[in-house]
Formats: C-alpha cells, sequence, structure tokens
C-alpha cells in the first residue's frame, strides 16, 4: 500500500525526500509551541526608548542620585547602613533584584542602590539603573508590612526596567523638539543620532521630578505585583497598600500619587490579575 499523495509518485525521488521534508517541517503537529509565559502581559517596551541611550540616561541617573544622597547627608537625613528600616528595605531588594533580568537583560549589570531619606513625604523611586529611594513618610505613615514595601519596590523598580523614563525623555524630543531636530528623530528610529539625543539624555531631564503617564503607572502596578511575587512576597498587599493610601489620601493626595490612577481602578486591575502572580507566590514561599 502506497501511503504518498498521488502528486508525489510521478515526482523524482530527490524532490520527493525534499518535499516530504518540507511538509514534516511545517506540519502543526511537529512544529514547537513556545511555552506561554507565566505572569502579567504588558507587551514590549515603548519604542520611544530608543531615540535616547540607556547609557546616557543611567549614568545621568547615578550622578542625580549621587547628588541627592549628598545633599541629604549634609541634613543628616541619610538614613545608615546599621539602621533597621535601612536594613530591611536592603534585604526585600536583594530578594526581587534577581528577577529583574529577564524584564530588561540591562539590568544584571546595574550597581543596585538602596537608600533611605529622612523626610515626611510619602514617596518612593528607582531611578534608570537601579538607584532606589524611600522616604521615611511612606513607612512610617502608612506602616507598610514586608510584602507592601515589596509592592511599593517592585512598582519602582518596574518602572526602570521597562524605562519609563528613556521613553518620556524620546517622547519630549519627538513632541517639544521637532522645529529644532526635524528628520533627524525618523532618523533615529532606524539609529539614533547620538549629537541629538546624547545631550537630551545628559541634560533635558531632572529624572527626580520626571512624571509618567497614567498607563505607564498601571504597568508598573503590574510588573513590580510580579516581581514581589516571584521574590515571595504576597502580591495580595497591593489591596491593602492602596486602601492605606486612599485613608491617607484625605483630599489632597500624597506627591507619590499625584500621576497615578485613582485607588479603586488600580486595586481593581490588581485583583483582576492576582491569578496571573499568585502561583508564582504560592512556589516561591516553598
Amino acid at each position: 500500500m502506497n501511503f504518498l499523495p498521488a502528486f508525489l509518485l510521478h515526482l523524482p525521488r530527490r524532490l520527493v525526500l525534499q518535499t516530504l521534508t518540507l511538509l514534516l517541517a511545517t506540519s502543526p503537529l511537529l512544529v514547537p509551541v513556545s511555552m506561554a509565559r507565566e505572569g502579567v502581559d504588558v507587551g514590549n517596551n515603548s519604542a520611544f526608548s530608543k531615540l535616547v541611550p540607556a547609557d546616557s540616561v543611567e549614568r545621568s541617573a547615578a550622578q542625580q542620585y549621587a547628588q541627592m544622597l549628598q545633599q541629604a547627608g549634609v541634613k543628616n537625613a541619610l538614613g545608615g547602613k546599621d539602621q533597621t528600616q535601612v536594613r530591611r528595605l536592603r534585604t526585600i531588594a536583594r530578594n526581587i533584584i534577581p528577577f529583574t533580568a529577564a524584564w530588561n537583560p540591562r539590568a544584571k549589570d546595574w550597581q543596585w542602590e538602596v537608600n533611605l531619606i529622612g523626610s515626611k513625604q510619602v514617596n518612593a523611586f528607582c531611578m534608570p539603573g537601579g538607584k532606589i529611594a524611600f522616604y521615611s513618610g511612606i513607612l512610617d505613615q502608612l506602616k507598610l508590612s514586608d510584602d507592601e514595601v515589596a509592592m511599593v519596590m517592585g512598582h519602582e523598580i518596574a518602572h526602570a526596567l521597562r524605562e519609563h523614563a528613556r521613553e518620556r525623555m524620546g517622547k519630549n524630543a519627538v513632541t517639544q523638539g521637532t522645529a529644532r531636530i526635524g528628520g533627524a528623530v525618523v532618523a533615529s528610529l532606524f539609529g539614533f543620532n547620538p549629537n541629538i539625543t546624547d545631550g537630551l539624555a545628559r541634560g533635558g531631564a531632572q529624572l527626580l521630578t520626571l512624571q509618567f503617564s497614567r498607563s505607564d503607572e498601571s504597568e508598573a502596578d503590574l510588573v513590580g505585583m510580579e516581581l514581589a511575587a516571584r521574590a515571595g512576597y504576597d502580591p495580595r498587599a497591593g489591596i491593602t497598600l492602596w486602601q492605606k493610601m486612599g485613608t491617607a489620601n484625605k483630599g489632597a493626595p500624597p506627591q507619590w500619587l499625584s500621576t497615578h490612577p485613582s485607588g479603586t481602578s488600580r486595586i481593581a486591575e490588581i485583583e483582576a490579575n492576582l491569578p496571573k502572580v499568585m502561583p508564582l507566590y504560592e512556589r516561591a514561599k516553598r
């Protein structure tokens, strides 16, 4: 019995083998199916971030971070390495950082720093290159648990991993500098012009005061929640965190919330994505 299709019976043997090889290679039964990624789905980093060199942004961030620490030290507001809260923050960071390179390969080479600034501000951030700072106000006023701290830290780290600062600077280059930059912006999409973008990265943005969009904030919520879960921190703490934020709001939102989505909307989004990250947390606890 001949199992070959009729149209192959009249072809030379060599051509039959080539045809069969091609058919087998493209068969849906044999083509390997990529495993679906566990965790949240937020897509790729924005193409606008490619307009500004990452190295330049990270160098600028390191300089601004060092200046901030120096100023805090002069005011005797920089937490010492032996302070309980500093040790706590650095322990949580050490647990989260191993999972960052999966979101941004550059993270494995970042010189991570974690510091505590004595201030009543309810605020925290992570600058490009892994420069993390918490203000004592967010810990003291909200009485955050370790799980809640991990959610805040994961959120801020996510901004750096997703390169939201580079994205914002790239968008500024397009929207504010079109007349000056002209066609070079288009050219930069295919290989940025360092004469333009290096200048933007060196002095074009104060990274400490750069504001992100609400979509950036929502994305950071989800990526941060996954990072915390993989590190063994309960992602359900995101719900209690935003409940505490809502209580602390009382008409004038804390600085950290000024550009963020409303607490109710982000709690709803966290709840909707918990099924994607709870298995990661359960495995990390074992």
